[in-house]
């Protein structure tokens, strides 16, 4: 742990100098090992094993060949636990048909379009989202939050974007 919180802490001075990149060239990758990922953001994340709860949440809300698109995308993507945080019954009130529009919602404030790597987004204050709102980025102390979650892991590049784990899902 000692170790990942002295990583994103180097991140993070490195993200101050790479933010602006990012502003006026989002599709420059500022990692230099980076290699490009052979599955999109979706096929990624049902691999991990631990985004069921957003896998079915993507797909009622029509947005899986949207991520699977060329992008680049970037994915908060809060993990199984953080779904299991929220009150009784909202995931499955949230993947009924009549509630669409509002898990679009809260689904697109979990994505930026563009490509944010850890650097990228330790020096960011916030980002836009696809649903048009802006979103709090803050890291201090060798952690990184997003509103009111953590990153819990960072940097999982996928072939359209890159996906950095969250422990609670934002609510715009």
């Amino acid at each position: 742990m000692k170790k990942a919180q002295v990583y994103v802490a180097a991140l993070a001075l490195f993200g101050a100098a790479t933010s602006a990149v990012l502003v006026s060239h989002p599709q420059v990758a500022v990692a230099a090992d980076e290699t490009a990922a052979k599955k999109d953001i979706v096929d990624t994340a049902v691999a991990a094993g631990s985004f069921k709860t957003l896998a079915a949440a993507l797909k009622a809300g029509g947005l899986v060949d949207t991520l699977k698109g060329a992008g680049p995308f970037t994915v908060f993507a809060p993990t199984d636990a953080a779904f299991a945080k929220l009150p009784a019954g909202t995931v499955e009130d949230l993947l009924k048909p009549e509630n669409k529009a509002k898990l679009v919602s809260i689904l697109t404030y979990h994505v930026v379009p563009a490509k944010a790597m850890a650097a990228d987004v330790a020096g960011m204050t916030s980002a836009k989202t696809v649903n048009g709102k802006e979103l709090k980025l803050h890291a201090a102390d060798g952690k990184v939050t997003v509103g009111d979650a953590t990153v819990t892991k960072a940097d999982i590049v996928a072939s359209n974007g890159v996906i950095h784990v969250i422990d609670t899902v934002l609510i715009p």
